[in-house]
């Protein structure tokens, strides 16, 4: 329930770089305040000239104490982000990186080509909510899926929201949804420019007109329905002043649960939960299935929660705040609310259980001496979710070797009913209720972009069937032409470490272009799943993906994450290292022809990477990464993020972050083993997860500390978008754009001896 503050971003992927003889127009930033052009010829065959990059203003006088260490922050001016000299930096810097992305052949074969490959039909699985199925489908192209609406699964689909009528440039999306009980109403939100704020407006299931209501400051919130039907419990930061649109920076604090009654204006919404002594608290809320219980799972961070509850009368009216009462006081593990029997109440939990269990907590009873096991943890496979349908069975999905298992237990009992035949992949969608027999799972591999399945318990001896194949609108594609392989490495302690491989069949292995891609973090785990660009990075380039499993992830359970956070942060970073090497030593690919990649936490992963070893890498892509490792606590809800990378407050933990954040480790390259790898750097100006201002402060430490070297001549670029966040919700258009941006930097970047733009695969 709380992983929704720090995600993976989804697997993108990118190209190499061959010298070119032609290079567009640059702009230098003399004062910060005027651009002059300047001539191709100032441009190198191989990169750019140091002296070409903005000239970003130092402020020596910020100065920070931490712990006695004394630490200066010159680019603390580019926090904020509505100043003119922000501003003016960012524009200084799209001038210099758009022009060499976008200024050549490339970048337009690349986007047509991408373009074409992306135009095929999408779909999600179907889900029943009332007299209705409803399903996700999006033709191709469309900015945003549509969501439809039916009667039964054969009959005739009628469109019931479209996000791309909701705005021209198809930047409103469609955050959530949640259904009343009789499936009568739909209370869903809207993200705009893929901000993580969002606005709960409610449809009318039989009309499809919303009602007049409109939710806003609405942010890290459940929707969860009482059983009446009458209304909804949702949480927001009712005192958060100024902005809210995604572009502020401002620490998110004190949110609150309230209580909406349909038909009601916003500001007659009852608060029923608060906790004013903590602010850095955020409440999850899920209504029982009985509906007598209201189930709160309360955290601080991106890991652990404490579980309250509260007594749901039927028929009394929620006008005041609610009694809660404490189930578990200490914040040591998680507790994933499944369903319930009466008092009894299951949790997927991994107290005392790092790979994870099913548990009861009898409400009546809840002392933990009472508490019991219903399905224990797996010696070595990891309990990744589990669901209560056909009310008596757990739909319950296990991490084998990074591979997706997927098995029904039975809810009393515990004991396995059956498991379900899958191939080497992951389950990416899932849809059943405890009230109905009827299921349908996703499953996805790096080669199938997804099979609907479905299946019934009431006739059990029906196998799963296909309900719908997504296909690829691409002739002569073929699954047996590729290779996808597990192989298991040794990082730098001895570690064995997983990672998967997708090539093309060949009698030999021998250096190829290759991406590599990483994020471990935050007990999110890297599974196989489909990447449209991946397969145009292989055929475009005869190029090679690999997958490291690292630690800090969730691949392995508790332990596996716990190996990876906090003071252990940089087995990560030796995890990614030892990856390159292998894909190096055994023949895969070369560091000419190496490019890594990562989001978010992954972004700190490519910064870090770069500093400390850029010998080993010729090309680095990091999106909306997280740079200063001193103050990323301080802004929208980086607070979160100290169960995963500690406190700077905290001295122990300052001096094993200052050892290895970006910021704080940019080095000037003495030689031309120092020299940084051709660097891409990408951010979103309403990126309110990881503001755009570590992007901006490693840029500018970067560019200044390469100005005056002699050895540094590969780019490093800063590319900042307008109108996107941190990656949910962006609109095809800017995933395709993007998209093309990345393949480009890297056809540019890499020693690649063959490119094949041509539009047919």
């Amino acid at each position: 329930m709380h992983k929704n503050i720090q995600v993976a971003l989804s697997l993108r992927f990118v190209l190499d770089f061959l010298p070119r003889t032609s290079h567009p127009r640059f702009f230098r930033l003399r004062d910060m305040s005027k651009t002059t052009d300047l001539k191709a010829s100032a441009v190198s065959k191989k990169g750019i000239d140091p002296n070409l990059y903005p000239t970003a203003r130092r402020d020596e006088t910020v100065e920070d104490n931490f712990h006695g260490s004394k630490i200066k922050d010159v680019y603390r001016w580019l926090e904020d982000p509505d100043s003119t000299e922000t501003q003016q930096f960012v524009k200084s810097q799209n001038d210099i990186s758009r022009p060499f992305l976008e200024n050549c052949n490339e970048w337009k074969k690349i986007n047509s080509k991408l373009t074409k490959l992306w135009n095929y039909a999408k779909y999600g699985c179907p889900m029943r909510y009332g007299s209705y199925y409803y399903y996700f489908m999006n033709t191709g192209l469309q900015n945003q899926s549509v969501m439809y609406q039916q009667t039964s699964l054969n009959g005739d689909s009628k469109e019931f929201l479209d996000p791309n009528k909701l705005s021209d440039d198809g930047t409103i999306a469609l955050a959530q949804k949640s259904f009343s009980d009789d499936g009568s109403y739909m209370a869903y939100g809207l993200s705009e420019s893929g901000s993580d704020w969002i606005k709960i407006l409610i449809r009318n299931t039989e009309t499809g007109k919303d009602l007049n209501e409109i939710l806003n400051k609405v942010k890290f919130s459940e929707i969860s329905w009482t059983k009446d039907n009458k209304g909804f419990f949702y949480c927001r930061y009712s005192e958060q002043d100024g902005k809210t649109d995604g572009s502020e920076t401002k620490q998110n604090e004190n949110q609150k649960l309230y209580y909406h009654r349909l038909g009601e204006s916003q500001d007659k919404d009852t608060l029923v939960v608060e906790f004013p002594d903590e602010p850095s608290w955020r409440i999850q809320s899920v209504v029982s299935d009985c509906g007598l219980y209201l189930i709160l799972a309360i955290v601080k961070d991106c890991r652990d929660n404490i579980v309250y509850y509260a007594d749901l009368e039927p028929g009394k009216e929620i006008n005041s705040k609610l009694n809660i009462k404490k189930i578990v006081e200490k914040f040591e593990a998680d507790y994933d609310y499944v369903t319930n029997e009466g008092s009894k109440v299951y949790f997927r939990t991994n107290k005392l259980a790092p790979n994870y269990q099913v548990i009861i907590i009898d409400f009546e009873k809840p002392e933990e001496s009472n508490w019991k096991t219903l399905i224990a943890e797996h010696k070595t496979d990891v309990l990744d979710w589990v669901r209560c349908v056909d009310e008596d069975k757990l739909l319950v999905c296990y991490i084998r070797d990074v591979k997706t298992v997927l098995q029904a237990n039975c809810l009393r009992t515990g004991k396995l009913l059956r498991v379900f035949d899958l191939d080497i992949g992951t389950i990416v969608g899932t849809s059943g209720e405890k009230k109905y027999s009827e299921i349908f799972y996703n499953f996805s591999s790096f080669l199938s972009p997804g099979c609907i399945y479905q299946y019934d318990f009431k006739t059990p001896e029906i196998m799963p069937k296909v309900f719908r194949e997504i296909k690829l609108n691409l002739e002569g594609f073929c699954r047996e032409n590729y290779i996808v392989e597990q192989i298991f490495y040794k990082s730098k302690d001895g570690t064995k470490i997983p990672m998967f491989i997708i090539r093309m069949k060949r009698d030999t292995i021998e250096p190829r272009p290759c991406l590599l891609y990483g994020y471990g973090g935050f007990n999110i785990s890297m599974l196989p799943c489909f990447g449209l660009t991946g397969l145009m990075f292989i055929d475009t380039f005869d190029g090679v993906l690999a997958y490291p499993n690292l630690r800090g992830g969730g691949e392995y359970g508790e332990k596996w994450h716990n190996d990876g956070r906090l003071f252990n942060k940089q087995n990560v970073f030796d995890d990614f290292q030892a990856s390159a090497e292998y894909l190096i030593d055994n023949n895969y690919t070369s560091k000419d022809r190496l490019v890594i990649q990562g989001g978010s936490n992954g972004g700190l992963l490519v910064g870090t990477c770069i500093n400390q070893r850029p010998d080993l890498f010729g090309a680095a892509v990091a999106q909306v990464g997280v740079m200063d490792m001193l103050r990323f606590h301080k802004f929208t809800i980086g607070h979160a993020w100290c169960s995963d990378y500690g406190n700077p407050s905290e001295k122990d933990h300052f001096e094993n972050l200052y050892k290895f954040s970006p910021l704080h480790n940019v080095h000037t390259p003495g030689s031309n083993e120092k020299e940084y790898p051709s660097t891409l750097i990408l951010t979103a100006d309403h990126d309110d997860r990881v503001s755009p201002l570590h992007s901006f402060k490693f840029t500018a430490a970067l560019q200044e500390a390469v100005r005056n070297s002699k050895f540094q001549n590969n780019p490093l670029l800063l590319r900042v978008y307008t109108k996107a966040g941190h990656g949910a919700g962006k609109p095809t258009s800017k995933k395709i754009e993007e998209a093309t941006d990345i393949l480009t930097f890297m056809s540019k970047s890499l020693n690649v001896d063959k490119i094949n733009l041509n539009s047919e695969q």
